[in-house]
């Protein structure tokens, strides 16, 4: 887990330049953003104990609202030239690049396993406007997205099928929107249906693995 993982590199007695930088990123980035330490945690090949001098930070952040202060403050610094750079979730701080990513914390999984069956329809290309981006910074990333507007005759759809809820398997579309703004997508529509209302609902998935050509892309208007 990588916030005991975390825990475990403050305990240990001996610690290589790396594993010392990780640790002095943390302590600036949580007292910068009053984010506690215990809400952050580490990952990748630091985390495993199989770094080299030439290995990335990467960190974890517990929390939506510890994102969103996080993802502030490495811009704030980043002009006040506490760090070297910043852009998206990442950052680089005495020459070495950290990067930073959500995870839920628990009373922020609202899905159950095995809640909801899924059938998937057709892909489908459109433009729509982001309403809510609260769970976007996640993996899977979530939008809930409004006014629908298919981008050729297969992606026009019944109304009870146009999808209020997008879906992105894939990271590198994790928190590419804000609310208000305008996307390009292309992926598949999923009909859900839950086990034991029978409620149906529909969504979009990037990241579906039936193609390679599915994304979530900003757009001006």
């Amino acid at each position: 887990m990588p916030s005991q993982r975390l825990k475990t590199l403050f305990k240990k007695k001996q610690r290589d330049r790396l594993q010392e930088l990780a640790l002095e990123t943390v302590t600036l980035l949580s007292v910068k953003s009053k984010v506690p330490v215990q809400d952050f945690g580490l990952h990748g090949s630091i985390a495993l104990d199989m770094h080299s001098a030439e290995s990335d930070i990467d960190l974890v952040v517990y929390g939506a609202e510890n994102f969103r202060r996080l993802e502030a403050t490495v811009n704030r610094l980043f002009k006040k030239d506490a760090l070297d750079a910043a852009r998206k979730n990442r950052g680089e701080y005495k020459g070495k690049v950290f990067v930073y990513n959500a995870v839920r914390k628990p009373e922020e999984v609202r899905v159950k396993y095995g809640d909801h069956k899924y059938f998937p329809i057709s892909s489908i290309n459109f433009r729509c406007r982001v309403e809510d981006d609260i769970e976007a910074m996640f993996r899977p990333a979530i939008y809930q997205i409004g006014d629908y507007q298919p981008l050729n005759s297969a992606s026009r759809l019944e109304k009870d099928q146009i999808p209020q809820t997008l879906v992105s398997m894939i990271g590198c579309y994790r928190n590419v929107s804000r609310k208000g703004e305008r996307i390009e997508v292309s992926g598949v529509l999923e009909r859900m249906e839950h086990l034991k209302t029978h409620k149906v609902s529909y969504q979009v998935v990037v990241g579906s693995g039936t193609r390679e050509e599915e994304y979530i892309w900003r757009v001006s208007s």
